[in-house]
């Protein structure tokens, strides 16, 4: 009995030792299992800024083709036998975009330009006169920004141009000189397409063309006596290239 006793206790010292060894060993398997995972910051996430510019060179390519000619008691000065032709012109443009998302974009476009217009057809040779153009366009843009550094765009929009400081050439031809030159303000429609390529976060290149639907109506005097009225089909291509900067 006290045999049995005493071999109860011993095992019960054993089993106790077995349960604190088990108990003490735990910290050092989980140890053995390695390392626990170091996590990092997370880098800070850019704030999006909707606004960017861009500095270009600006060519204005008029297309006359359709201009509609109608002289007073000279049929034979009448349209289709003479027709208007517009001079080409290359000015600096400035250009501001708001994105209200990263995809969609709105555009406007300032510049002023100064044209020179003279008769072609029965009238080649006479100049009509000059006009200064102030031809704002506001655009609404979609922006593809799947190919990388390469941001192209395509837009449709609105375009008002305004015609101020006209002035008739008064210079004679065959005995016929325009002495006054009325040319009316005039909304039209416009498309365009254009990329940038960016060569950081702020900094790229950009190339844009668009066409714009312009046709005013016009009147002039010859000889302050003749009257003179039509419609210019100015319907320029504005073809610019520069450099953007994204805020």
């Amino acid at each position: 009995m006290e045999n049995s006793m005493r071999t109860r206790t011993v095992l019960t010292r054993a089993s106790l030792l077995a349960l604190a060894t088990s108990l003490v060993g735990i910290p050092v398997q989980a140890a053995d299992l390695g390392r626990a995972p170091i996590y990092y910051k997370a880098p800070p996430i850019e704030p999006f800024n909707p606004w960017m510019i861009r500095l270009r060179v600006l060519g204005v390519l008029p297309d006359t083709e359709g201009s509609s000619v109608s002289v007073a008691g000279v049929p034979s000065l009448s349209s289709p036998s003479s027709w208007l032709s517009i001079s080409d012109q290359v000015i600096p443009e400035l250009d501001i975009t708001y994105f209200f998302t990263r995809n969609v974009a709105a555009e406007l476009i300032l510049g002023v330009t100064s044209h020179h217009i003279s008769g072609n057809g029965a009238l080649t040779g006479l100049d009509i006169g000059k006009a200064w153009l102030l031809p704002p366009t506001l655009t609404l843009q979609y922006h593809f920004t799947d190919f990388g550094a390469l941001k192209p765009y395509i837009g449709a929009g609105i375009n008002y141009t305004a015609f101020f400081n006209q002035s008739a050439a008064n210079t004679s031809l065959a005995g016929l000189a325009v002495t006054d030159l009325r040319i009316s303000n005039q909304f039209g429609a416009a498309v365009q397409f254009g990329f940038d390529y960016m060569l950081d976060r702020h900094w790229g290149l950009n190339f844009d063309v668009k066409k714009l639907w312009l046709r005013p109506e016009y009147s002039a005097t010859v000889n302050n006596a003749i009257a003179v009225t039509g419609r210019a089909n100015i319907d320029p291509w504005l073809v610019s290239g520069g450099v953007t900067y994204k805020f």
